[in-house]
């Protein structure tokens, strides 16, 4: 339910500026429609959030858990802020930073879920995979933006 939470914060700053801000960008040929964002990111959401009860459920006691969830919870901060930061505030540049830093926090998200239930972590390679290619995208919309 958080997972989805946090979509929800990032869409506020992402729905108003398609049809403006971002509509008037150029971008790169292989960018999806529109539409297939929402969908896309509301399985991805899905998956985290059942990954994130995965781990949970090995009890929120254990210091690892704890910890896992800890950096979950960071990864889910920084995935709303690139919203934020990239259609909120109309900063491409800001965007790429953070969706690095979403990057890695991915990674180690997925590690320590690997290390506590290897079904949560192989819920997140979808997440993974199409946080690469938005910032491929990020990047891309960046260099033919300057």
């Amino acid at each position: 339910m958080l997972s989805l939470l946090a979509g929800a914060l990032g869409s506020v700053f992402t729905f108003q500026s398609i049809p403006t801000w971002y509509a008037s960008l150029q971008k790169p040929s292989f960018t999806p429609p529109s539409w297939v964002f929402g969908p896309v990111w509301t399985v991805l959401y899905i998956l985290m959030g059942s990954a994130a009860y995965l781990v949970y459920e090995k009890g929120v006691k254990n210091k690892e858990v704890r910890s896992a969830l800890e950096v979950f919870g960071i990864q889910l901060a920084l995935n709303a802020a690139w919203s934020i930061a990239f259609f909120g505030l109309r900063s491409i540049s800001g965007g790429l930073v953070i969706i690095v830093l979403l990057w890695l926090s991915i990674i180690w998200t997925m590690a320590l879920f690997w290390n506590l239930s290897r079904n949560a972590a192989l819920l997140l390679p979808p997440y993974i995979l199409w946080t690469s290619f938005a910032a491929l995208l990020n990047l891309s919309v960046l260099l033919l933006n300057h």
